[in-house]
């Protein structure tokens, strides 16, 4: 009898031990299929386009600076009032238009920053000669989730970024995540689209979600390992109570005798 107790118990304590899942090279490695020294050409023709709730910057200027001032909004009092006066970014309303001076509405949801650059220019010329004219997406953030290390939301510095530049930001994916299935969280003026890239093919860089846009987000889900690893967890959490049980009976059985 006590031979069978100490058994089981130790039985139970190796199936604890070796309950364990670990992900295979293929699951975790990036780009397996790109040859030594392949080289690949980016064809992702891919062109920032304004959205609605989008912050936009807008400066206008030329070789006159008192012309330009009407073209520019700006808040504060000036230098008698003892305040620096601020330049006032443009919100891109419901609609997809801006209020722009003097102007008026200008209907600037999907243009690039170089089709609205070039309307600004035409409308600008009646009243301006060679306008400089500036423009910066001011709230381009992407929001990053799932099996990465810094999970967050991260503003973008620039016109657009890759995928993989957004995971940077978040530590890169954890062992666990799932670099096969990776989901891109799109909106579209109210429409959510939801899109997914393969990590572990180059082929990704050919992905239309390869570039993020403003506001998109990214979920990285568990692996199968991660899964799996989270079932054994809880099945392990019942076998360390039937071992610890039978360790101790089988304790008390020996110290009895």
């Amino acid at each position: 009898m006590k031979t069978k107790f100490l058994f089981l118990g130790f039985r139970a304590l190796l199936l604890i031990a070796i309950l364990s899942s670990c992900a295979s090279k293929k699951d975790v490695v990036y780009f397996q299929n790109a040859g030594e020294f392949e080289t690949i050409v980016d064809r992702n023709s891919f062109t920032p386009k304004f959205k609605v709730d989008d912050v936009v910057s807008i400066h206008i200027s030329t070789l006159n600076e008192e012309a330009s001032v009407p073209f520019n909004l700006f808040r504060g009092a000036s230098a008698n009032g003892g305040f620096a006066p601020q330049s006032v970014d443009y919100l891109v309303d419901q609609a997809g238009e801006i209020d722009f001076p003097v102007i008026g509405k200008l209907k600037i949801a999907g243009l690039s920053p170089e089709e609205l650059r070039v309307m600004l220019r035409d409308r600008l010329s009646e009243y301006l000669k060679d306008p400089i004219i500036n423009i910066r997406l001011e709230n381009f953030t992407v929001t990053i989730l799932g099996e990465v290390n810094r999970p967050g939301t991260y503003p973008v510095n620039g016109e657009r970024i890759t995928i993989l530049e957004a995971l940077g930001f978040a530590g890169d994916l954890t062992i666990k995540g799932q670099r096969s299935n990776v989901m891109v969280i799109r909106d579209f003026d109210g429409t959510k689209v939801y899109n997914r890239i393969d990590l572990r093919s180059k082929d990704a860089m050919n992905s239309p979600i390869y570039y993020l846009t403003q506001n998109d987000v990214v979920y990285v889900e568990p692996n199968e390992s991660a899964v799996t690893s989270s079932q054994l967890d809880n099945r392990a959490s019942i076998w360390v109570s039937i071992g610890s049980v039978l360790v101790t009976s089988a304790v008390l059985i020996l110290t009895r005798n």
